[in-house]
């Protein structure tokens, strides 16, 4: 019997698909060390973008093999794994590793450019991408590249932290991109869903002013809610965390507490309608703070902490960059949609340059930036599986594969390429005696 004709009998639910895709993830992550011996995140993805070219050449042959992978990967809800699923626990495990002080160091630039930086490429992709989807014939309102700029301006954390930290760029550049990366992707939601609040006649709280727009009002409300509020939130339930720790030495149960604060905490901020990713954020922050290390854990407590929330790290990366691969088997590869989707790539950069210009040039003197900061930081702004995510969760009236396409390109361009030169890149523009200099400085 053709072993391919079993693969339709396999019943779809939630742990076949699961074992299908970690059998996966497992098998392309071997390949990749055995002998692509790329990053592992950049390596899982291509290695997946490879197998999803293959099963479309053998699907000329064939289809079963084809139908069959197709099924799987149009079965799983890309958006609610990753946001829903997968983002608190990486952003806190980002967050927990990140440099509190450098960070602290920076906090205002961070700050401006995880907001208005985040607001002003939003406009400006969508203003460019809307002229250029107007010259190559694609009918689209703007508030739909809106929509697009709001997707797609973010820098991704999952990303920046599984690609940058191998990099060897300077820390104190480092601590902006990761610091702006974990920060700007819950105000890019907030600003996402703001706009496709707008587009469809209201917020989510129930304000509609009869003419289908949205009151400056509300929208200030909504990002004051969300943003504000879950950075408050988090900070609540990362002190909570705090004190539980400081009270027991017991390193299996403080563990486990350190997964409830993530998973409870994301439900809870879910449901007091806060932005769930700014919290983990802050909750991680303070958890792995070295002050609170210090005084909330013993020494084999935070080694079992540490390597815990580095290994979920490195295996919620490995799936999410192998979906990401995969979701290659599903696309509408339209000419026009791909020829538009390369053309985003060069504009999405140019954009996110103009909107880092005035910030550094502003801070550059008072925290004393390493040169071609902007530039570094436009290259090394990577998008990943939040965009994807957010573009599928757009209906079909908006039209959805049009900018998924578009997305798609981007992130792929941006993970691979960007991800793969950005270390070179960095080293070429600020010179290596001052890379070294920077790096044993711990700056």
């Amino acid at each position: 019997m053709d072993v391919i004709a079993l693969f339709p009998l396999l019943k779809l639910d939630l742990f076949n698909i699961s074992a299908i895709i970690i059998t996966l993830s497992a098998l392309f992550g071997y390949i990749n060390i055995r002998w692509l011996k790329l990053p592992t995140t950049i390596g899982l993805m291509v290695v997946a973008i490879l197998f999803s070219i293959v099963l479309f050449i053998s699907s000329l042959i064939n289809p079963g093999l084809n139908d069959f992978a197709e099924r799987i990967i149009g079965s799983i809800d890309f958006e609610h794994v990753v946001l829903d699923v997968m983002l608190g626990y990486l952003l806190f495990a980002g967050a927990m590793h990140t440099n509190f002080d450098q960070l602290k160091v920076q906090r205002w630039p961070v700050i401006v450019f995880s907001t208005l930086g985040v607001i002003t490429s939003t406009f400006l992709v969508a203003g460019a991408s809307f002229y250029l989807f107007g010259m190559l014939g694609l009918d689209i309102a703007f508030i739909h590249c809106l929509l697009f700029g709001a997707l797609i301006s973010p820098t991704d954390p999952i990303a920046v932290l599984g690609i940058l930290k191998s990099a060897g760029v300077p820390k104190k550049l480092e601590t902006k991109i990761v610091g702006e990366s974990l920060f700007n992707d819950g105000v890019g939601v907030v600003v996402f869903l703001t706009i496709m609040g707008i587009a469809t006649g209201g917020t989510g709280h129930g304000t509609d002013h009869g003419d289908g727009g949205t009151g400056l009002g509300d929208i200030a409300m909504l990002f004051g809610q969300e943003v504000i509020g879950g950075i408050i939130f988090g900070a609540v339930i990362g002190w909570i965390t705090f004190r539980l720790l400081k009270s027991i030495d017991d390193y299996d149960i403080e563990v486990l507490i350190t997964l409830a604060c993530v998973t409870g905490g994301y439900a809870l901020a879910h449901y007091f309608g806060l932005s769930a990713p700014l919290a983990m954020v802050v909750a991680g922050l303070i958890v792995g703070n070295d002050t609170v290390r210090g005084t909330a854990m013993s020494e084999t407590t935070e080694q079992y902490v540490d390597k815990f929330w580095e290994l979920m790290d490195i295996l919620l990366n490995a799936i999410l960059f192998v979906l990401i691969g995969l979701e290659l088997i599903i696309l509408d590869f339209q000419s026009q949609f791909v020829v538009a989707g390369i053309i985003c790539i060069v504009l999405v950069l140019v954009c996110r340059y103009l909107s880092l210009i005035l910030p550094v040039r502003f801070f550059r003197d008072k925290l004393d930036f390493v040169p071609n900061t902007a530039t570094i930081m436009t290259w090394g702004g990577l998008r990943g599986g939040i965009s994807i995510a957010l573009a599928l969760s757009l209906p079909p009236e908006m039209n959805r594969e049009l900018i998924i396409t578009v997305t798609y390109a981007v992130v792929i361009f941006s993970i691979i390429v960007q991800g793969l030169t950005v270390g070179k890149l960095a080293t070429k523009l600020i010179g290596e005696e001052q890379m070294e200099l920077d790096l044993k400085d711990g700056h």
